[in-house]
């Protein structure tokens, strides 16, 4: 790899696996720029990683590497393609990682078992009308609602309006995952009621799990039924397994 395009903070945590390579840093709000920026790299024949947080294809760059591409008729090839003979085209593959979502599932327990929807609360690219619409359709179908991007110092509103709406189709003591710094250094897990949420430090490297109707929480884990109860008999004694 020549190069390692990045979000400042993203290089930062993967300083060492990085040593000596050239790195095409940017800021918050520079994503147009740092993909252009890693685009124009590979197009010049250096093999180039652009790195977000999570996985790259779920709220991140992946999306709009594409977007760019295509708006700029940029051909692009698949990793091990055969040429066409029309000068072949750019590489690119993407990568999956561990997204926030399976991340702070795995903290909380199991709280996506069964179906879910995610939704983003920043409304800096879609209007907030579309994503309070995606939020009451979500929690009339009765979804576990993930949320991405709930609050940050700009954007400080929005959290208490999707509370509103879930809670005009959910139970007060509906549990609520609050997972802040997933499996990173400042990591912070807890479990409040729906009613209590905005009572939550919540800031933009957290991310929430709203249960559905299912959902419950035992002990300190927060898991939803998938329906095995419904079909089966899971209350016999317990016994010691077999050798």
């Amino acid at each position: 790899m020549d190069c390692v395009a990045g979000y400042g903070l993203y290089l930062d945590l993967i300083e060492p696996l990085i040593a000596g390579k050239q790195t095409l840093r940017s800021g918050m709000m520079k994503e147009v720029e740092r993909v252009g920026a890693a685009i124009e790299a590979a197009m010049d024949g250096r093999s180039c990683a652009l790195v977000s947080s999570g996985d790259p294809g779920i709220y991140a760059m992946a999306g709009l590497v594409f977007e760019t591409c295509r708006s700029r008729q940029v051909p692009l090839l698949r990793p091990g393609a055969p040429q066409d003979g029309l000068g072949g085209g750019l590489a690119v593959e993407v990568v999956p990682g561990i997204p926030a979502l399976c991340a702070g599932a795995a903290l909380l327990g199991a709280p996506l078992t069964h179906d879910f929807a995610v939704v983003s609360l920043s409304d800096l690219l879609t209007p907030w009308d579309v994503i309070a619409e995606r939020l009451e359709a979500a929690a009339r179908a009765d979804f576990v609602v993930v949320l991405y991007n709930p609050k940050s110092k700009k954007r400080d509103w929005q959290l208490a309006k999707a509370q509103e709406i879930l809670l005009a189709h959910r139970d007060p003591a509906t549990p609520v995952g609050v997972v802040v710094g997933a499996m990173r250094a400042n990591q912070e897990v807890q479990m409040v009621a729906l009613s209590d949420l905005h009572r939550s430090h919540v800031d933009m490297q957290t991310i929430l799990f709203v249960g559905s109707r299912s959902s419950s929480r035992y002990l300190d884990f927060m898991f939803t039924p998938r329906g095995y109860a419904e079909k089966y008999n899971i209350r016999g004694p317990v016994s010691p397994l077999a050798r």
